[in-house]
Order: C-alpha cells, then structure tokens, then sequence
C-alpha cells in the first residue's frame, strides 16, 4: 500500500501536467516573505521524486529532501544529478525522522500529511519537529488535500486517463466515518512488449482545519493559519487543498 514502486517511474510524466512545481516554489518564497523568514536550511518532507526540493535549491536554499519511496528518492537523486544540483534525500519514514540538526524550515507539499493516517501520529511527527529539528524562529509550511477534495470530489468517484503510452482506472471510497479515501489505480503502460499492467492501493486521512490546527498547537507551535492554495485568502468550501502555515 501507498508503495509508489512501478507508480514512481510514472510519477513525474502525470503530475507534472497537473502540478505547476515552478509556481508552488513561487507561493512558498512569498509565503517566506510574508512572515518575514530568510531561511538557508529548509527540509522538504514526502518529497518524492523532488519536485519541489530542486527548484528550491536552483533558488539558492540549501535542500534536504525525506522520503520512504527508495524508488522515488532514485528518481529525485538522478534529477539531481543530471541538473548539477547538490541536495541531500535520504531515505526515511516521516514517523521516524531523525536529521543530524536543526532546519530553519520545513515543507510538506502535494498531500504528503493525507498518508499518515492516524491524527495522533502526524500529533507525534509535528511534536517531534518541533522540539528537535526546527529552529527556535523556524516555519513550517504545508498543504493537504481538503475534505472537500476526498470526500465529495474523489471519493466513491471513478476517474479515466487515457494518454498516448498510459492509461489508467482510478476507483475511488470515502468513509464518512473514518475520514478515510481508499484508491485503487490500474494503470496499462505501453512497453515494447504491449502493455503492461500493474495497480496500486492508497489510503489517505481527509483532516479538517480545526483538527490540523489543535494537533499543531498541542504540539508546540503557537500559531497556525490556513490559506487558499497560492494565495494569501482564507480557504474556501470547495478547495482541493488548504496551505497551512505554523510557526
């Protein structure tokens, strides 16, 4: 579940015309402005295959990036590579980070919080940042996929792709109770071989505003506010996704 294994190599060439990197890196230098940070050492957890690691680090930050996809990590380091870019991945579940210091800001981008699934272990995440790794002055900026989004746009909705070497069924159910969105993507990748065929199982939390504010605040941080995406407006009942920032 959630392996993102044969899904990784797929990663970049379905996101990237969903996810305009270039902008979001933009919004996050803003919102660094807007609450008076200049920070050098910024942690960008869940970071993938690096979307958002490496044109912070073209920018002139110095990038550390944490994932528990190997294969997602293999990607972001080729990336990397091939751009001359000097950032560190390491490999590691957000459950059990462990940094060798302090950052002056951390960054958790395109739904990475909506994984984990229980509130008290994302309670333990930010408690941990907050009282190990982050600096005194420090941010800690992130988004999540909304309520709204899992639970009346994708969930028990089934949506279609079909791209020239891709094609892919996404069967979608939310639990009202639970919070929880399951999906199941079977993908058929075109090979020289035809089309081969493989499925993945995700599993994410829909957490609301109130609940991500009271397990921030209860894990140390005195203040959280919550924008509408790329912008500095308060969100709206039918965003994809909410911006959080605590401090």
């Amino acid at each position: 579940m959630n392996s993102y294994t044969k899904f990784a190599h797929l990663y970049d060439s379905l996101m990237n015309s969903d996810v305009d990197y270039e902008k979001w890196a933009d919004y996050i230098e803003n919102l660094f402005d807007k609450y008076g940070k200049n920070p050098n050492l910024v942690c960008d957890l869940a970071c993938g295959t690096g979307n958002i690691t490496l044109p912070l680090s073209q920018r002139g930050y110095e990038m550390i990036g944490v994932d528990r996809s190997f294969d997602m990590l293999s990607i972001a380091r080729e990336k990397a590579q091939d751009m001359g870019i000097d950032a560190m991945f390491l490999e590691q579940d957000l459950k059990n980070l462990d940094l060798y210091g302090s950052c002056d800001a951390f960054l958790c981008m395109i739904d990475g919080f909506n994984y984990i699934l229980n509130p008290n272990s994302l309670y333990k995440i930010a408690k941990r940042i907050k009282t190990c790794f982050l600096e005194p002055d420090g941010i800690f900026i992130f988004d999540l996929s909304s309520q709204y989004k899992l639970g009346k746009f994708i969930g028990n909705n089934t949506f279609v792709h079909d791209g020239d070497d891709i094609f892919y069924a996404w069967e979608n159910k939310y639990y009202e109770k639970t919070k929880m969105c399951e999906m199941y993507l079977n993908f058929f990748v075109k090979s020289k071989k035809g089309y081969q065929r493989f499925g993945e199982r995700h599993l994410q939390h829909a957490y609301s505003e109130d609940e991500i504010r009271k397990i921030f605040l209860s894990a140390g941080f005195s203040q959280v506010d919550s924008y509408s995406p790329l912008t500095f407006d308060k969100p709206k009942a039918d965003d994809m996704r909410i911006v959080y920032v605590a401090r």
